[in-house]
């Protein structure tokens, strides 16, 4: 038999609840919400976090001028070992891709079509825009091993002008021949000094096209397997294969022009993809094949 009192009882409770919560969200009598008054929420709580906002944006605009206060806005807080970058650069090449393939860094193209060349020749002569404007000025001097650059003064940069010269905007940078320049750079660190070999590297000597010199940074270019060595040809350097050290440190310098290699694929076979690597040598550039470390990779296809 059910027992009628224990279930009057559990409807009571349940009811008592139910009335309980209602209260609480609204309390006719008292004219509160969630046990405060309309006056309450709009005047106390609603100050009460405008002024903790107040002070809690007042405390981190503080913070990021003090933090201001230790940049320097010529040089970097943290520099070669002390800051991410490091102190051993790696390499750049232009031409880079086009936008819509930039991700990749295949440079392909067909020597007796202009509309496959054009983006090649016209990035490759947007790079040296620039040193042709940063050629001359007050603070532009003619370095040499004894009068490098400096805090004030940078290093001019001779460029290879003139139908002459294989790698020139004159000759399309070697494109329409089937013979293309690549433009090989040191990426700029902060401060950087390269520093000379005891005496030439035995990995380095075969790949050398003139005499070594342990005061420059030398590139080269090699297929990176067996049959990319084969098909990659002939490579010559331009207007040399080392970088002087006189173009070192970047300080930040003004209208400062960083030093380059133009490689070129004089005999390269056509038809064939070919994976390039290109290295920099120098007792303080580490080398890793597999972190690109000192060195930068791309495809050429010739067609």
């Amino acid at each position: 038999m059910e027992d009628k009192g224990e279930t009057y009882y559990k409807s009571n409770e349940e009811e008592t609840k139910w009335q309980s919560f209602k209260k609480m969200v609204w309390n006719s009598e008292t004219k509160e919400c969630f046990g405060r008054t309309g006056l309450s929420w709009c005047n106390q709580i609603t100050l009460f976090y405008i002024i903790f906002y107040a002070c809690l944006a007042a405390f981190w605009t503080c913070m990021l001028v003090v933090f201001y206060q230790t940049l320097d806005d010529n040089q970097p807080k943290w520099k070669l070992d002390s800051s991410r970058i490091g102190s051993s650069p790696g390499l750049g090449f232009r031409p880079s891709p086009p936008d819509a393939n930039i991700d990749s860094t295949l440079i392909w193209f067909n020597a007796t079509r202009n509309d496959t060349i054009e983006h090649w020749v016209k990035n490759i002569n947007d790079t040296l825009m620039y040193y042709r404007l940063h050629n001359v000025g007050k603070n532009v001097q003619t370095c040499t091993k004894e009068q490098t650059a400096s805090k004030e003064r940078v290093c001019n940069f001779p460029l290879l002008e003139g139908k002459t010269e294989p790698c020139s905007i004159a000759r399309q940078f070697g494109f329409p021949e089937g013979k293309p320049c690549i433009l090989v750079k040191l990426n700029r660190i902060f401060d950087w000094i390269p520093v000379s070999y005891d005496s030439e590297p035995a990995d380095l000597t075969p790949l050398l096209k003139e005499e070594f010199d342990k005061d420059k940074v030398y590139i080269t270019c090699t297929g990176e397997n067996s049959a990319d060595k084969d098909n990659i040809g002939e490579v010559e350097y331009r207007p040399s294969q080392g970088i002087p050290f006189m173009y070192f440190p970047f300080t930040n310098q003004e209208g400062y022009m960083s030093p380059f290699v133009f490689v070129q694929f004089s005999h390269i076979n056509r038809g064939v993809l070919v994976n390039v690597e290109c290295r920099a040598w120098s007792k303080n550039i580490n080398f890793d094949r597999g972190d690109r470390l000192g060195s930068v990779h791309f495809e050429l296809l010739v067609d």
